[in-house]
């Protein structure tokens, strides 16, 4: 096995390096002065988990690498993919693998099986839902529009800081001792998505309504919306699935990786208001 001096002198390759998590863990290897290849569909470094062959450009002299699958663990093809994919990396001569992992997903787990089980260096950063969801994915809309509409119930989840999962990913490239290890990574308290919602509200200083629907009229506004099928069906089966209390649990994964506390959802959220994200 490579050590970490050695690894470290390769290029770090992280895929989904315009992400929400891969811009982050770019970030971060930059300012520890790491090499660093960002890999994605419209980086200089190009690698789309549609078109296989792209993988081995874009692995090929990679130390390790972050995994990031697009357009989710929880699409019926993702284990195909991934299997392909670290036989990929076996190829290349990659010596470490971090996958970027759900919570509550079999999909998700079947693939972190594979990886695990890939004869690499491995390890899975299970996650749960994306505090910044409300400021950088599809929940912002609603939040500048007054409302946001989801088919969850009063259902906790533990909202993790994607800053928090870029730290961990960094550890997990680039210390020691993480191989085989499966990391649960969550925020540090529940709160359902109405209450989110509104801690969103309080800190923007308007109101914002939560309102529950559906998984068959959600599904239909998201087609009069224009929203590819496929992309509707995965935004579906992910509500389907995750939202009936699987998750409600805090894990110390964080602690674990990092030596400190998750970060707050509030915390998100007053950093996301001061750099002005919603309108």
């Amino acid at each position: 096995m490579t050590n970490t001096a050695t690894r470290q002198q390769r290029p770090i390759t992280v895929i989904g390096a315009t992400g929400k998590t891969g811009r982050r863990v770019v970030d971060r290897l930059r300012q520890l002065d790491l090499p660093v290849r960002s890999a994605s569909r419209s980086s200089e470094v190009v690698f789309d988990w549609s078109d296989a062959a792209t993988w081995s450009p874009a692995l090929h002299g990679s130390g390790a690498v972050y995994v990031t699958y697009q357009p989710d663990l929880i699409v019926p093809r993702s284990a195909a993919d991934m299997t392909a994919f670290v036989e990929t990396a076996r190829e290349a001569g990659v010596d470490r693998l971090v996958l970027l992992s759900g919570r509550g997903e079999p999909e998700a787990q079947a693939c972190e099986d594979i990886v695990l089980g890939s004869g690499i260096p491995s390890t899975a950063l299970r996650c749960s839902w994306f505090a910044q969801n409300f400021s950088e994915a599809f929940l912002a809309d609603g939040v500048n529009e007054g409302a946001v509409v989801l088919p969850v119930g009063a259902v906790g989840e533990p909202f993790l800081d994607a800053d928090d999962i870029a730290d961990a990913a960094v550890e997990a490239l680039t210390g020691d001792g993480h191989g085989g290890r499966v990391y649960e990574l969550t925020g540090p308290r529940l709160l359902t998505f109405a209450e989110a919602t509104a801690e969103v509200g309080r800190e923007l200083g308007r109101d914002i309504a939560f309102v529950e629907v559906g998984l068959a009229e959600y599904r239909a506004g998201m087609a009069e919306a224009g929203v590819p099928d496929e992309h509707a069906e995965m935004v579906i089966a992910l509500f389907g699935t995750l939202f009936d209390g699987r998750n409600s649990q805090i894990t110390s994964g964080v602690r674990e990786l990092l030596g400190r506390e998750p970060t707050d959802f509030v915390t998100v959220i007053k950093k996301a208001a001061s750099q002005g994200v919603w309108s």
